[in-house]
């Protein structure tokens, strides 16, 4: 399954998600973009430090703008502003109903498995279903915030960007284990 970390410039919010996924879900494929992507930039230093902290070569990251193909090949898209899905289902209409708010997502993982919709076997099977409940488990989930642009921002703002991406993988890693 591969999943697809979406953010504005892509040198920031999901280089991160991108590098980080495989620390939670090894089993999983990731890439990321931008819906403005700069593309060719290396990730954004602030992020490379965070990663570099926690032993994350971000060395060979390179920034790309999302592509209708780069949106329909991906299995999940993750985004972190509200703006960003919109964005995607202006790009790929049909990748629409596989993406989410990075947050929103967590939160639907643990949902299903506690309200037992999640079905399926591997992890890929258990996304596969959270994916395919969404539109019915949506409404029942509280609304999340945007995780926070740092560009430009203290580096402060870019730790917190990487705490609620970790937190959002673990939730979603532990609840489809």
């Amino acid at each position: 399954m591969k999943v697809l970390f979406i953010c504005t410039g892509n040198i920031c919010r999901s280089p991160m998600g991108e590098l980080l996924l495989p620390q939670f879900m090894p089993d999983l494929e990731s890439d990321s973009a931008g819906t403005r992507g700069l593309v060719s930039h290396e990730i954004a230093p602030n992020s490379k430090r965070l990663l570099d902290q926690h032993g994350i070569d971000s060395s060979s990251f390179r920034a790309k703008r999302v592509t209708p193909q780069i949106a329909q090949g991906s299995d999940l898209i993750l985004c972190f502003e509200h703006e960003q899905r919109k964005e995607i289902a202006v790009i790929a209409p049909t990748a629409a109903r596989k993406t989410f708010l990075i947050d929103d997502f967590a939160n639907m993982c643990v949902y299903c498995k506690e309200q037992g919709y999640m079905g399926g076997n591997t992890r890929q099977e258990k996304l596969e279903s959270v994916i395919d409940n969404a539109s019915m488990i949506r409404p029942m989930i509280p609304d999340t915030n945007n995780v926070e642009d740092p560009i430009g921002k203290d580096f402060a703002v870019y730790q917190a960007a990487y705490n609620e991406i970790c937190k959002a993988l673990q939730t979603i890693a532990s609840a489809t284990a």
